[in-house]
């Protein structure tokens, strides 16, 4: 009993400190970056650092980026929990950001945009998970390869849409045109971009966490993907939740394309992902699959992202090296999760 309590206190060490220390490290290597490379490194340093907080308005922009990480990265990692590895969550929540856009666009002051749009987006970004889901579990495509590959082919379509058909008169940007101030999520620190969903981001991973801790499903479906064969052993065939997981990957990844553009932006435009979906799944990997590991992932990782743009506008840190700072988490990151998943082969 004593070795089983050993191995279960030395478990629950393991899960808590991985994250700890892949953020740590990805800290480090920030101020060793800066120090080395920037010609004021402590101006730099601390407009790295501190610059993401310096303002309501900055503040506000910095909590509304982790929002929609954590939404965007719940998605991963239910991808992650069902056995699957997601890599169209870009694209999911680009297409879902368009989908939500046109009903927001659409209808007039008695149209029900208040839950349609949201519904648009997450059937939109469903979809797009649906598919790849669909042809795993069936004819044993790699989810890897086909939800990259449809998201690839649809990107350009909505670029096309939003620069076509959908632009709005006399823009000159490359973006629909304005949504009514009425459809948008409300805004909880004005004037920034800070809006309900940072409120609402919190609850889904939290929903998440009971999900998988306190429901017979939950555990089903997580056991399915960690031991199939001791799945199949208790009744459980393994392969049943890679359409499920993958579909609700896709959906909160449109989720999070709806956040954006009827709360951050209020307004479609062209990209207006940048790289979210690539941020998620480094930040689904810091957590290690655990839904409260999100919590600081999300902070540290959009600390990071929002510190590169403060250090590059405030004191000219070279955009190569904010890219290089956010690559160097996602490798630090994967290798962590790979050491971790061999770890757990021997245990």
């Amino acid at each position: 009993m004593r070795k089983l309590d050993a191995k279960g206190l030395t478990g629950s060490l393991e899960r808590f400190s991985g994250p700890g220390l892949v953020l740590s490290a990805a800290l480090l290597l920030t101020a060793g970056i800066i120090l080395l490379g920037s010609p004021a490194p402590l101006g730099t340093l601390r407009a790295f650092f501190a610059g993401p907080w310096s303002s309501p308005w900055f503040a506000g922009n910095t909590l509304d980026g982790i929002a929609l990480l954590l939404t965007a990265s719940l998605g991963a990692l239910i991808s992650f929990r069902g056995g699957c590895f997601n890599l169209g969550g870009e694209g999911q929540i680009y297409l879902g950001g368009l989908a939500a856009s046109a009903v927001l666009l659409a209808g007039g002051g008695a149209f029900p945009w208040l839950w349609l749009a949201p519904a648009a987006a997450l059937l939109a970004g469903g979809f797009m998970g649906f598919v790849p889901g669909l042809l795993r579990r069936y004819s044993g495509a790699d989810e890897m390869i086909t939800s990259f590959l449809l998201a690839a082919a649809l990107n350009p379509v909505a670029d096309y849409l939003i620069a076509g058909p959908m632009r709005g008169a006399g823009a000159n940007l490359l973006a629909t045109a304005r949504f009514p101030a009425d459809r948008l999520l409300p805004r909880l620190l004005p004037p920034s971009n800070l809006s309900l969903s940072f409120m609402l981001a919190p609850l889904l991973v939290l929903a998440a966490q009971l999900f998988f801790s306190k429901t017979a499903a939950g555990y089903r479906f997580s056991i399915a993907a960690a031991a199939p064969a001791f799945a199949r052993y208790g009744g459980v065939e393994s392969g049943r939740y890679r359409i499920p997981a993958m579909t609700v990957s896709g959906a909160l990844g449109g989720l999070a394309g709806y956040f954006a553009v009827a709360g951050t932006y209020g307004i479609c435009h062209q990209g207006f992902s940048g790289g979210l979906g690539w941020n998620a799944i480094a930040v689904a990997l810091v957590a290690q699959a655990h839904p409260l590991g999100l919590f600081p992932a999300a902070l540290v990782y959009g600390w990071l992202k929002a510190g590169s743009d403060s250090a590059l506008l405030a004191a000219g840190l070279n955009f190569e090296t904010a890219a290089f700072i956010q690559a160097a988490v996602l490798l630090l990151a994967t290798v962590r999760s790979r050491a971790g998943a061999k770890a757990g082969d021997h245990v």
